[in-house]
């Protein structure tokens, strides 16, 4: 951006842009942020988010001083900031308690069917699938729900699905002192169901492994049981 005015993208800037998001690329494993994210408080992003967002509706057409759309700036704003991005923030990463493993209990833990929703970065449509965590204790252990919170938070930002996957498994890697851990990501992505494609029946599934998870029998293992859909 320049003297304040919003580039105009030319022809090749927009297909180069269009086969990123379309393909799904990721361009970096960390998410990319400006090194000045988080200079302002919450409220104040929020404030700047909501007139943003209300000028889009403006452009949209939409009529601001109906009743059922007066307030949807504000609500967009809050639910961006405090909400489905707030994992973009240090400061809402889950705090970790770790416990020594006393039963010596060597064997993989597994932690299937977390609930997981994110935010495509492409196209700011819904992702919405599972993720399957497992890890092989080296010492210390890590309460059961933590393992959720972790896959939350790193779900709660604009996400590429490998990315997601990875930032998951290097989090328990660094957390539990350990190389030994498995994540499995099976979800669908709005962005290809309710447009482009508009493919409604496919999923995407990725996989992070490392350390004794790269052993064939142990991934075998791993996969047998979060296949398994025994019902309780």
């Amino acid at each position: 951006m320049k003297n304040g005015k919003t580039p105009i993208l030319d022809k090749k800037m927009i297909e180069i842009y269009e086969e990123i998001g379309d393909q799904h690329i990721l361009t970096s494993l960390d998410t990319p942020m400006r090194a000045d994210a988080f200079e302002l408080s919450d409220e104040e992003k929020i404030d700047r988010i909501q007139k943003h967002f209300r000028e889009i509706m403006n452009l949209l057409g939409l009529d601001l001083t109906d009743d059922s759309l007066k307030g949807t700036p504000y609500r967009v704003a809050k639910m961006y900031v405090k909400e489905i991005f707030s994992g973009l923030n240090p400061a809402n990463k889950p705090k970790i308690a770790l416990f020594d493993n006393k039963y010596q209990y060597n064997e993989m833990l597994i932690e299937k069917n977390i609930l997981l929703q994110s935010t495509c970065e492409h196209h700011f449509l819904p992702i919405y699938g599972k993720a399957h965590v497992a890890y092989i204790a080296n010492g210390k252990v890590i309460g059961l729900s933590k393992i959720n919170r972790i896959v939350q938070y790193f779900a709660k930002r604009p996400q590429v699905q490998e990315r997601l996957s990875m930032q998951i498994l290097e989090e328990l890697k660094t957390a539990l002192g350990t190389d030994d851990v498995a994540v499995y990501v099976d979800a669908k992505h709005m962005c290809v169901s309710s447009r482009g494609i508009k493919d409604i029946s496919s999923s995407t599934i990725t996989t992070a492994y490392s350390g004794k998870f790269n052993n064939p029998t142990t991934k075998k293992e791993f996969l047998a049981a979060i296949h398994n859909h025994q019902d309780y």
